[in-house]
């Protein structure tokens, strides 16, 4: 059964990983007893695995999606950029993950890597890639999409973005794949608003556990441009690391610790105890919105989100 199928008779549950860049990290997620295994444990519906733009991690994306698909344990899911990339070239990648029985992906646009020097490839957007895809594989592959709640950086407007969130259900994505938002009056008028623009697919929420602080604020201005409403502030506001979070483990000119807070560790838990409450909070608040499907990002890690899982009532679905 396919995830849209899941989807389609019950709220979904799943994982997101990020390959490794090193031997040692690989080892740590796809090794005997690593963070994999004990994933599966949760039992996910599916974990998905990220995919640098340009394919610059391809070969690490497969390693860890041939590994579950392996185990058997759940379904894998491979993020797919189309952006700095040739048709022939993707197509031969396409080919690979299938020939390998992965086929399910993600199709993203992608961003380039800073000092790409290639082109941009022959697709554009992430439109563009559903229409190839489905051209040259036919149903081969279920094809997830993302969702902008807050409207996607790089678009115009948010009706253009749901505007174009309606061409990829055209096109023949099978559901959608929201990125990171916090804001629930803001998610609660975007899921009204595309369904009134026609659009059927079902929703799978992605959610990053707030764990830490600089990777919190990181995820919000340089990645996202998304809200952190107030709660959210003075959740950080309260454990602010001085000079700020992003100073831990850094050293000044002279080789002084750039972070001169008395209290960092404590102000870490303390931080990241609020944050596993706030997350688990708001899985609650997007079950209540009636989306079909809750998406962790992992980190790479077990123990903080299978807690999240856990307390929030998500074993409880399969």
């Amino acid at each position: 059964m396919s995830v849209a199928e899941i989807m389609e008779q019950r709220n979904a549950f799943s994982f997101e990983v990020f390959p490794p860049k090193t031997d040692v990290g690989m080892e740590k997620l796809c090794g005997e007893g690593g963070v994999l295994e004990k994933l599966y444990t949760l039992n996910p519906d599916y974990i998905s695995c990220t995919y640098g733009a340009g394919g610059t991690n391809v070969g690490k994306n497969l390693e860890v999606l041939k590994k579950i698909k392996a185990d058997g344990k759940c379904t894998p899911v491979t993020h797919f950029t189309c952006i700095g990339n040739t048709k022939e070239g993707i197509k031969e990648q396409l080919q690979t993950y299938l020939d390998n029985g992965i086929d399910h992906m993600l199709a993203l646009r992608g961003d380039l890597p800073f000092g790409w020097k290639g082109t941009g490839g022959d697709l554009h957007y992430a439109t563009e890639l559903v229409k190839f895809v489905r051209q040259e594989f036919g149903d081969k592959f279920t094809i997830a999409v993302a969702g902008s709640p807050e409207g996607h950086i790089a678009c115009r407007s948010l009706e253009a973005d749901i505007a174009f969130l309606k061409q990829k259900q055209d096109n023949g994505a099978d559901y959608i794949m929201t990125q990171l938002c916090w804001d629930m009056d803001q998610f609660r008028y975007w899921l009204d608003a595309i369904r009134a623009a026609g659009i059927w697919m079902p929703v799978d929420v992605g959610i990053m556990p707030i764990l830490d602080q600089a990777a919190t604020i990181n995820m919000a201005l340089s990645r996202n441009g998304c809200v952190m409403p107030r709660e959210l502030c003075e959740l950080i506001s309260k454990n602010w690391i001085f000079p700020n979070p992003f100073s831990v483990g850094l050293k000044t000119a002279k080789g002084d610790d750039a972070c001169f807070d008395a209290d960092v560790e404590g102000k870490k838990a303390s931080f990241k105890e609020a944050g596993i409450e706030y997350t688990i909070r708001q899985i609650d608040e997007y079950r209540a919105c009636g989306i079909n499907g809750i998406h962790l990002y992992a980190l790479n890690k077990y123990d903080d989100v299978a807690r999240i899982a856990k307390e929030a009532g998500l074993l409880d679905l399969i």
